[in-house]
């Protein structure tokens, strides 16, 4: 039986992945400041507060149009490593003890930094991440997808000399009028370069039932990033749930895109069994960390400690681990389940 206990704190201490993470959406607006001074860049905003008065997002277009244009202040592989440490130092605060990092090279090549110097300065915070935090830290490259195709292409051949630090792909952006059919070629070659495969099928888009449908269908992605509009047909969850594919839902992200967090999605998939778990997608943007989000939908959809074990659990299930990693993982969400007199879900 579980005993009473501190939900908030609870959340935060929990053990857990974060699988669905941007890393240029982790900056914070005193680092902008600070890397801004670094690199000579003068910003129209001259306080914390006039940064976050931006920050007035209804749709996930008028979100990038704050996103993209923040990112000139990273311009050495020093920068990408600072933003990236300053993720995991919170991330370790936020009971995080594995991460599958999303990052968009094109962001930055286009404007003419070198892949080189992005996923040099990225990959030295996750090296020392394991050294100094204890947390294992992987990137998954993302494919913007309001570039062309053949732009994804030449990117992923670009990555193929640091294969060894790159995890998975993934597909981000502005999804209008880019259905992921459109980089079935890029994917199809990833994957048989041994990358594992993700896409981001956002919430309440034009057509989005029938992106997740190529994504499970015609892509035969491992994972899917957000996804909970596959409530709209329960034939495809169903396959999902049968494949055990894990979702990467964001409460509070949805809830700045959407008129909520999509709770119910979330919740309705959880009981059916389906592989949800909790993310913080862009925390610097929405002010919540991934223990945040936890805290959020708990007390949105009224969830239970043991709800929270299982998307903690959910969470390693879904990660792009060894077998054996995934049962110590899980294997110290029990431990701390039970220590907290939380019972195990069924």
């Amino acid at each position: 039986m579980t005993t009473s206990v501190d939900l908030a704190a609870f959340a935060h201490g929990l053990p857990k992945a974060e699988l669905h993470l941007h890393l240029e959406g982790t900056l914070e607006p005193d680092l902008k400041f600070a890397l801004a001074a670094r690199n000579g860049i003068e910003l129209a905003e001259k306080t914390v507060d006039e940064v976050k008065a931006t920050y007035d997002f209804t749709d996930l277009t008028s979100f990038l149009a704050v996103y993209y244009p923040a990112m000139r202040v990273l311009q050495t592989a020093e920068d990408f490593h600072d933003l990236a440490w300053a993720y995991l130092l919170k991330a370790k605060e936020q009971g995080v003890v594995h991460a599958e990092m999303f990052f968009d090279p094109q962001a930055h090549t286009s404007r003419g930094v070198p892949f080189e110097t992005v996923v040099t300065g990225y990959r030295r915070a996750a090296v020392r991440a394991q050294d100094e935090l204890g947390i294992s830290a992987e990137l998954i490259l993302c494919f913007l997808r309001d570039f062309s195709a053949e732009d994804a292409m030449a990117t992923l051949m670009e990555a193929l000399p640091y294969k060894a630090w790159i995890l998975g792909v993934g597909l981000d952006s502005d999804e209008r009028d880019n259905p992921p059919t459109k980089f079935a070629e890029v994917f199809a070659r990833a994957k048989a370069e041994g990358f594992f495969l993700t896409m981001h099928c956002d919430i309440d888009q034009v057509g989005s039932i029938d992106n997740i449908r190529a994504v499970l269908e015609d892509i035969g992605v491992d994972r899917i990033d957000h996804g909970t509009n596959i409530v709209e047909d329960p034939a495809l969850v169903a396959l999902a749930k049968e494949r055990g594919l894990g979702f990467t839902t964001c409460p509070v992200s949805n809830s700045f895109v959407t008129e909520q967090m999509k709770a119910d999605e979330i919740v309705g998939l959880l009981r059916e069994g389906v592989r949800v778990m909790v993310n913080s997608d862009d925390p610097a943007y929405f002010g919540a960390y991934v223990g945040d989000n936890y805290v959020a939908l708990a007390e949105q959809a009224g969830l239970a400690p043991t709800d929270l074990v299982q998307l903690a659990i959910n969470s390693f299930e879904a990660a792009w681990l060894t077998p054996a990693r995934r049962a110590a993982h899980i294997a110290s969400v029990q431990e701390y389940a039970a220590a907290h007199g939380v019972a195990l879900p069924a």
